[in-house]
């Protein structure tokens, strides 16, 4: 029927340059995926790294989004 997995998953380590181009903050995510694996994700012993990791991400999108607002005015006063 269908292809299953006969050993244990061996996750690949991802390329720096393919980690650096999809801005994964591999600093923060790593410790909070060990974390996670080694308390059998329970989620409550892992919650310092995760809001580590998810304030990383928020500060990360409101950067981009005042990139994008400063851009954006900038082309309607080009405009004007």
């Amino acid at each position: 029927m269908g292809a299953h997995a006969t050993g244990p998953f061996e996750p690949q380590p991802a390329a720096p340059e393919l980690a650096n181009r999809a801005r994964l903050p591999i600093g923060l995510l790593v410790p909070l995926n060990v974390c996670r694996h080694e308390n059998l994700y329970m989620t409550w012993k892992c919650d310092h790294e995760k809001h580590v990791y998810e304030k990383c991400q928020y500060d990360d999108y409101m950067n981009r989004m005042k990139q994008l607002d400063k851009a954006e005015r900038k082309r309607r006063e080009a405009e004007e």
